[in-house]
């Protein structure tokens, strides 16, 4: 090596500051619509070279919120890279020109910057400029010239060239010959301005006289610090071989396609030589200073001269191999000619487009407009021409399309708006296809998921539910489930339940029913009863946990189904003066005589309250029996003298539930000659003990009673008419309330006017137009109250109306006042008799004279009697 090749790390610092002493400031070039910079190679990391944010007008605080960044291919070096904090581009990494761009010409980086909110896409491109770091080689330090005695003056022989990586004037620039009397040095130009020297003889050799010569070259290239390689020659002189080989042409030209095999025959060369022998025969070789990659892809047949290809060809890797070849005979002192070959590389579509993701923004929202952009893509095909060009496209049915921002630049959006309940996913296959022939194209696949937003509102599975529930239920006990959809995902579909707010029979349905927020499971919360309630309805809410949260009702309807838990009430005869009804029947009776009718009632509804009659026990079944229908009692036959006076009969009353409950009533017959005229017990009339004529006395006491009762009547009712007038003149000087004035118009009494007695009224059969008052008041729904008072005081009790006034603070009567929600408890208890099942029609007098008893027994008993404070 020459005396400049060992420069140090202080010299190439003073090299690349006179470059940027020479090329002046890094401002940017246009070029075609891009910025360009220079850069020398070999530079140190964190090198200044441009200030992007100002060029390109940036922001420099929003760089790094905005992610501005250098976009580089797949395996490529970064050697530059941008400051986000002031926006400069700074050498990242050393940049050996040599290495970057192999072969020679003008050295770029292309560079695409991307920055982000807006989407924004810059190209720069960065020229690497050539500093003088390399110093020309020679391929052999030292190798002989074998140069024939006979050779004349002016004989040229080239030699080897030096090769040096620089370009431009750092490579090669001249030879120099070390001083000597036989040879001369010419410095030649080839066509591609390289450099090569040749030996001219200057004065005739003899080989007696001096065999061999030695002499040093020197390659200089023109770079500033001068640099340069030596190498010795030897000239060894031959004997007489004064014909050397020579070529048809001293450069030879050849197309080739670089797909083409290994084998394939690139050219025939053909050299001549005049001698004969050994002398004419002539061998052919790659020259010396052929490079490595030529002696890689090439080889040549050293007797028949043909080039062949050895290796793969590249065309993007380099479009033009220059091969060096010589021939040289096979005689004493055979001196070689030179030929280059150039193989021009034909390009073939063998390069697949490179889809690049460059920025992807997923998931999108499914409400996101039309526009949006997903992602940036980047496609490239190493190819040139129609090769080279690219086309790109997304697979059909998608709401998505690819718009060209810069060549080979896409950005995908959105055409339409999404519903992720829809698709909640699409994979949009993306195309890249060249227009080589035949074309090549690349997929890849793009999933893309959209996130859900709360559009969808819940909703049930059915428009209503109808829930059928046995009455008497355990509290607690689920009745039933209501299930509801969301189409929605994850907070948004999640769902609770809740029962709208109201009211059942005066009573929050909250008392009622509740259910599960999680499962939509409702409860039971109190045991259900038929004869109360027969059915109502809730409105049941579904709510997801959106944001905004939304909501879906729906009514479930429940129906309580009725349950045999309530025994047949007979209601006539009813038994008076102790546990057994009486009835007298004539011994004239004829066979079919009606003796009277047993009724009962049911509660329950359906088959439950449907009943039927039996004669459970008699005195003689041969003489009476009862309609399982109606509960007609008739005779069977006549009575026979032997017959017992007085007949025992248990009558029972079933039902037709199941189990089936029953009810049974005793019945005392007696067989008289004549009939009286007082009704019996299926009248509701008492038997007398004795004939009326069977006293004086008995009849003038009862006028008597019956005229103090009356009398004692006669002023309570004056009293009362007194107190109620006083009231009403009070109530029109005052504002009237009902609470406080019980005899206003419009007022209804409470059931506190309505006291105990020691009588039972037992007002008889076709006395229905004697005076009632209605006490609707203070009694579970759906029950009549009356207060009878019969005409006949004899055989009539009294009720006694208590003039009533609400409580006034200064009384304290704790025992009152429980007796009073005693007895309106019970009164709540009491069931009123089913009416889907009507009796015969020669019940119903018996049911009406029940009801009427009823509501006596509501109104004024408490137990058991009814009487007046």
């Amino acid at each position: 090596m020459g005396a400049g090749a060992g420069s140090g790390q202080g010299q190439l610092f003073l090299l690349c500051l006179l470059f940027l002493l020479l090329a002046g400031s890094p401002a940017p070039r246009p070029a075609g619509g891009q910025l360009r910079y220079a850069v020398p190679e070999e530079l140190e990391h964190g090198a200044f070279v441009a200030n992007l944010g100002e060029d390109l007008g940036l922001d420099v605080s929003t760089l790094s919120a905005r992610r501005f960044r250098i976009v580089s291919r797949a395996g490529a070096g970064q050697h530059l890279e941008v400051n986000l904090e002031n926006g400069i581009l700074f050498v990242n990494e050393r940049i050996d020109r040599e290495e970057v761009c192999e072969a020679g010409g003008t050295c770029l980086l292309h560079l695409q910057l991307l920055v982000e909110s807006p989407l924004e896409l810059y190209r720069v491109e960065v020229e690497v400029l050539d500093i003088n770091d390399h110093a020309p080689t020679f391929p052999w330090q030292e190798y002989v010239l074998e140069v024939a005695e006979s050779a004349v003056l002016g004989a040229r022989f080239p030699l080897e060239s030096a090769q040096d990586p620089d370009v431009g004037t750092n490579s090669v620039h001249t030879y120099r010959l070390s001083p000597n009397s036989f040879f001369s040095l010419e410095v030649q130009t080839r066509s591609d301005s390289s450099k090569f020297a040749e030996l001219v003889l200057e004065r005739a050799l003899d080989r007696e006289q001096q065999r061999s010569h030695r002499v040093l070259l020197t390659a200089l290239d023109g770079g500033v610090p001068e640099r340069s390689g030596t190498a010795h020659i030897l000239i060894t002189v031959l004997d007489a071989n004064d014909n050397v080989p020579a070529f048809d042409q001293p450069s030879y030209g050849v197309s080739l396609p670089e797909d083409a095999p290994a084998g394939t025959l690139v050219i025939q060369l053909n050299a001549t030589d005049l001698d004969e022998g050994p002398n004419g025969e002539i061998e052919y070789s790659f020259s010396g200073h052929a490079p490595p990659r030529v002696r890689e892809l090439f080889h040549i047949e050293p007797r028949s001269g043909q080039v062949l290809l050895k290796g793969p060809l590249d065309y993007e890797r380099a479009s033009l191999h220059e091969l060096y070849v010589q021939a040289k005979d096979r005689g004493p002192s055979a001196v070689a000619v030179h030929c280059r070959v150039l193989v021009h590389l034909l390009d073939v579509n063998d390069n697949a487009p490179e889809v690049t993701l460059t920025s992807v923004s997923t998931p999108v929202l499914e409400d996101a407009p039309p526009g949006t952009v997903i992602a940036v893509i980047s496609v490239l095909d190493r190819d040139s021409g129609d090769n080279g060009r690219v086309s790109c496209e997304v697979g059909p049915d998608v709401p998505f399309e690819l718009r060209s921002s810069f060549r080979n630049y896409y950005t995908l959006v959105t055409t339409q708006a999404l519903d992720r309940e829809v698709v909640p996913e699409y994979n949009v296959s993306i195309t890249a296809r060249d227009m080589g022939s035949p074309a090549l194209l690349t997929r890849s696949t793009l999933t893309v998921p959209v996130s859900d937003v709360n559009d969808n509102a819940p909703r049930f599975l059915q428009p209503s539910y109808s829930v059928y529930v046995m009455e008497n239920n355990a509290p607690g006990a689920s009745i039933c489930s209501v299930s509801a959809l969301d189409p929605d995902c994850q907070q948004n579909a999640y769902l609770s339940y809740s029962i709208a707010d109201g009211h059942i029979h005066g009573m929050p349905v909250g008392t009622y029913v509740s259910i599960n927020s999680d499962s939509g499971h409702m409860y039971a919360l109190r045991s259900l009863d038929y004869e109360q309630i027969r059915s109502f309805q809730i409105q049941v809410q579904a709510q997801d946990a959106g944001f905004p949260p939304l909501s879906a009702n729906v009514t479930v309807h429940i129906f309580v189904l009725d349950q045999n838990d309530n025994a047949p009430v007979i209601v006539s005869p009813m038994p008076r003066n102790g546990s057994v009804a009486t009835e007298l029947v004539p011994r004239s009776a004829r066979p079919g005589y009606l003796v009277g009718t047993v009724s009962a009632v049911d509660a329950d509804a359906g088959l439950n309250s449907r009943l039927s009659y039996q004669l459970l026990q008699a005195t003689d079944f041969t003489l009476f029996s009862v309609a399982p229908d109606t509960g007609e009692l008739r005779t069977l036959r006549s009575f026979l003298e032997q017959d017992a006076t007085r007949q025992q009969l248990v009558v029972q009353v079933r039902d037709g539930g199941q189990p089936a409950l029953s009810a049974t009533m005793s019945l005392l017959l007696s067989v008289v000659e004549t009939m009286p005229q007082t009704l019996s017990d299926f009248s509701e009339f008492n038997l007398p003990p004795e004939a009326p004529s069977s006293s004086p006395l008995t009849l003038y006491l009862l006028v008597s009673l019956g005229s103090i009762s009356f009398t004692f009547l006669l002023a309570i009712l004056i009293l009362t008419a007194i107190r109620c007038h006083g009231e009403r003149r009070s109530c029109q000087g005052e504002s009237c309330s009902l609470p406080r004035c019980r005899c206003c118009p419009g007022s209804r009494p409470s059931s506190d006017s309505l006291k105990t007695s020691n009588l039972t009224a037992q007002p008889p059969a076709g006395t229905m137009a004697a005076t009632c008052l209605d006490v609707p008041a203070g009694g579970p729904p759906g029950y009549c109250y009356k207060v009878c008072l019969g005409p006949e005081s004899a055989q009539s009790d009294f009720m006694f109306l208590k003039p009533c006034s609400p409580p006034r603070n200064n009384e304290k009567d704790p025992g009152k006042r429980s007796q009073l929600s005693q007895h309106l408890q019970v009164s709540k208890q009491m069931k009123q008799p089913n009416m889907d099942w009507l009796p015969p029609s020669t019940q119903r007098p018996a049911l009406k004279r029940y009801q009427i008893q009823h509501c006596w027994n509501s109104g004024g008993k408490q137990k058991g009697d009814v009487g007046m404070e």
